[in-house]
């Protein structure tokens, strides 16, 4: 086995991955801290948002634009299926499954909203709004670039 190079010592500093994971993970804890009151956490919020705005939606294409595997994605819809704020049915394809938000999900998002407002306004203050609106865009090209990879 070989020696690990000196430029590696420092590969962290430089690790889109890790950088981005690092950053994600705090930002993570600042919405999840302003939705503390909900129950809710920002990835449940963000499945229920999402769910709301494509309804009714199928598991693949949630899973699609969330970036996830169908296995993961099942495994964070279980808990808010369970807490009876969505409903997971069979779709017009009896292989598929579609996600709809039932009235007490749609109760919670609406509860949860102004909250998320609060972190989203924190961060676009503290950020800057036009470096918010060019970090999406930088965002949205890093994730193409993976994709192509």
């Amino acid at each position: 086995m070989g020696e690990l190079p000196k430029r590696a010592v420092k590969a962290g500093q430089f690790c889109a991955c890790f950088n981005i994971r690092k950053t994600a993970r705090l930002i993570t804890q600042l919405y999840d801290e302003e939705l503390r009151p909900t129950g809710l956490r920002i990835t449940q919020f963000a499945l229920l948002m999402a769910a709301k705005g494509l309804e009714p939606v199928t598991v693949t294409r949630l899973a699609k634009i969330g970036v996830m595997d169908r296995t993961t994605l099942t495994r964070n819809l279980r808990p808010l299926e369970k807490q009876g704020l969505l409903r997971i049915e069979p779709g017009e394809d009896r292989r598929e499954r579609q996600v709809t938000l039932t009235t007490r999900g749609q109760q919670a998002l609406a509860k949860a909203f102004p909250l998320w407002e609060k972190a989203q306004a924190r961060v676009a203050d503290g950020f800057g709004q036009e470096r918010l609106q060019r970090l999406f865009a930088e965002l949205s090209d890093l994730r193409t670039v993976s994709r192509a990879g």
